[in-house]
């Protein structure tokens, strides 16, 4: 079980441990309230790697590497991070502005 502190070395660890074993690999999110504390965990039962934070702004960056670890399991482990992200900037709607009717 290794604790790693930097973010973006857990990330680059992670997705690396998920190509090498994509049906063994697990990842796991833990919070405790009462504490504030969130434990990401990713691991295939032989490496164990853990990352853990206090700090709010770190739920947005959960949420990439959610979208990483979606984007891997469902179109596999060889997809291309560079081309998932520029079609979901793409895609991004621009939010709608006013609440009456449409004349």
């Amino acid at each position: 079980m290794v604790y790693i502190t930097s973010w973006d070395d857990f990330v680059e660890r992670s997705v690396l441990l998920f190509r090498a074993h994509p049906d063994k690999t697990r990842y796991v999110m833990k919070y405790r309230n009462c504490d504030g504390k969130l434990v990401l965990k990713v691991t295939d039962d032989k490496e164990c790697l853990k990352f853990k934070t206090d700090q709010a702004q770190d739920a947005k960056k959960m949420e990439k590497l959610n979208n990483i670890f979606f984007t891997l399991m469902a179109r596999g482990p060889e997809v291309d991070f560079n081309e998932v992200a520029g079609k979901e900037q793409a895609e991004a709607q621009p939010a709608k502005k006013g609440r009456g009717r449409k004349q």
